[in-house]
């Protein structure tokens, strides 16, 4: 579908190309000036020097043609050589009608779709989730949703921690606490117990301990690094518990991601690419670009346009140890070879910016992708406190993400029951949904990139730019769709069609019916760019307007049947909007708040 702005550069083309002049000066911009105007040209002021005329006779020429334009109700020009424009509610109607029909609303599918691997989460197992995984997963997830509503191929993948230092540790430590397991007996070679000798909540424990001992204790650290070797060697024992870690963890993973609304396709992670690693390594000292530096394995990474040092891409330590650079080659060489993706992209901390430069220009030196495959990294910022810094417990400590969702539940349970427009028995339910609105809402409305204040305050309000805004407003048209149905048992609010849709006949309803146009592009905008803070702000938008017009027009009360009618299919068409958007942000509304 023909965007609203395509429509009316279309019509002005053909004034410009009508008066003489050059049909590429036909840009329209929406109005800096909406006091004056809803969108406006500046391409007379551009033809000027062309043609050798003043800005505002070529305005004026211009505006002449437009004079009975179907798409503007004006077209004026005004020095020293704009052209100001107003859409025809008559054509803005008509637009609305096409949009509401369409499977998409106007969302049109990308012209060559991609095949996406996209890295988000993260985790390490054996550990709980934190406030720092919140971003990744949250950002992830809406990229991941706005890219395959337009129609590409997205893969997502976890990318676990599951085979460094931490399992060593937790080995280690285990010992220490039960020594008479069978894990610890070299000699035994009978079936290992199918249960684990932990629960995930003593596996939280555990490591924590043992990572603390490690940093004080040489001997302790010694003696991980020396599980941690076994177990990769291939000990059975430590391979038996190193999996039994992975599935109380990951089992744990899956719930904490689940109350999260946010799903991979993928629950790969750094142990599936090991066997790759020697036969990378292998290759890229073959090819020469590999060599050693101080006892340790590198590439040469630095590029001649570098403003600042790049230092060599490590593939392995002066004691033959592989890395976390190590793992990323090599995972990314396993997804050339399983999925040839046409873009990987990485959802990551913008700390690790560093890290993912030197790991894209080795895959690239050393042709582990294609010339053509995108290697993007989208780093994101710190979630902070009111202090400015990091997000904290009241202790000082780092929260749990468990902890976090249930504080802003309580939070939104409270002020539910004191609203009391929810049965008791709802409000909980309730809350779990107004909350996951209000943290995801929070993060995504501000640039991925920046760092953010996470206001546990600001966030869970039902006023201003907040999830619960948001969704406030669509459970708004839902009540009054409910309420006209209770007041016309005879009319369904389904019934009234798009097509029904009038010409608005006041400015608020005009402002709503502007804003509902510009879905499409907004969507479009967000994918390519993968900014779902972009989405956000016009949902925002949407919602502004709708309340907007709400408070000005008596809907329900509406005696011109034909009148009512476009209202109720205006309201439709908002609703769908609104829920589409919050859907591929990655939330839902409530059928009452």
């Amino acid at each position: 579908m023909i965007k609203l702005l395509q429509r009316m550069e279309t019509e002005l083309a053909q004034a410009f190309e009508g008066a003489g002049y050059d049909a590429e000066l036909a840009r329209v911009t929406v109005s800096n000036r909406p006091d004056l105007c809803e969108y406006q040209c500046n391409g007379a002021m551009a033809g000027a020097k062309r043609y050798h005329k003043a800005p505002i006779q070529i305005a004026q020429d211009v505006a002449a043609r437009l004079a009975h334009s179907p798409v503007f109700d004006k077209a004026e020009a005004v020095k020293p050589g704009f052209i100001n424009l107003d859409v025809s509610g008559t054509f803005l109607a008509g637009f609305l009608a096409e949009m509401g029909t369409m499977e998409k609303l106007g969302v049109e599918t990308a012209a060559s779709p991609r095949k996406i691997i996209l890295d988000y989460g993260g985790p390490n197992v054996a550990k709980p989730l934190h406030v720092g995984h919140l971003r990744s997963a949250i950002i992830g997830e809406s990229i991941k949703r706005l890219c395959r509503y337009l129609g590409h191929t997205v893969i997502g993948d976890i990318h676990l921690g599951d085979w460094g230092l931490q399992m060593g540790l937790i080995i280690t430590e285990l010992h220490k606490r039960k020594p008479e397991l069978v894990y610890f007996d070299p000699a035994y070679e009978g079936e290992y117990p199918q249960e684990a000798p932990f629960t995930i909540g003593e596996l939280e424990e555990i490591y924590p301990c043992a990572s603390a001992r490690s940093k004080e204790d040489e001997e302790y650290r010694q003696e991980a690094l020396a599980a941690t070797h076994e177990m990769q060697q291939g000990r059975r024992g430590y391979i038996a518990l190193w999996k039994q870690i992975l599935q109380v963890s990951v089992e744990d993973l899956h719930k904490n991601y689940e109350k999260l609304d946010v799903s991979f396709d993928l629950w790969k992670g750094e142990s599936d690419v090991q066997s790759y690693i020697p036969d990378m390594v292998r290759s890229m000292r073959e090819q020469g670009f590999a060599y050693e530096d101080q006892g340790a394995l590198v590439v040469d990474v630095r590029e001649e346009e570098d403003t600042k040092e790049v230092p060599p891409c490590m593939l392995l330590k002066s004691d033959g140890a592989a890395l976390y650079t190590t793992t990323d080659l090599a995972t990314i060489l396993e997804r050339m070879k399983l999925y040839d993706p046409d873009e990987i992209l990485y959802v990551v901390d913008k700390r690790q910016e560093l890290h993912f430069i030197q790991v894209f220009r080795c895959a690239r030196r050393t042709g582990l992708v294609k010339p053509e495959t995108d290697l993007r990294f989208l780093g994101f910022g710190t979630m902070n406190g009111k202090d400015g810094k990091p997000f904290k417990t009241r202790e000082g400590g780092v929260m749990r993400l468990e902890n976090l969702i249930r504080d802003i539940e309580d939070e939104m349970y409270t002020k539910i029951v004191e609203n009391r427009s929810v049965k008791d028995t709802d409000a909980r339910g309730t809350a779990q949904v107004v909350g996951l609105a209000a943290i995801k809402y929070g993060d995504l409305s501000n640039q991925a990139t920046k760092d953010y204040i996470f206001d546990v305050d600001r966030f869970t309000s039902f006023e201003g730019n907040t999830g619960p805004y948001i969704l406030y407003t669509i459970v708004r048209i839902k009540s009054i769709l409910t309420r006209f149905s209770e007041e016309h048992p005879d009319a369904k609010p389904a019934a009234c069609s798009p097509a029904q849709i009038l010409p608005p006949v006041s400015e608020s309803e005009k402002a709503l019916m502007l804003s509902l146009a510009g879905f499409a592009p907004a969507v479009e905008n967000a994918c390519e760019e993968r900014a779902p803070h972009r989405l956000c702000a016009y949902i925002y938008e949407v919602s502004n307007a709708l309340n907007s017009f709400y408070h000005e027009t008596r809907i329900l009360a509406e005696e011109d049947s034909g009148r009512q009618a476009s209202y109720i299919a205006l309201l439709l068409l908002t609703r769908k909007v609104l829920e589409t958007g919050i859907d591929l942000l990655g939330f839902s509304a409530p059928d009452r708040m």
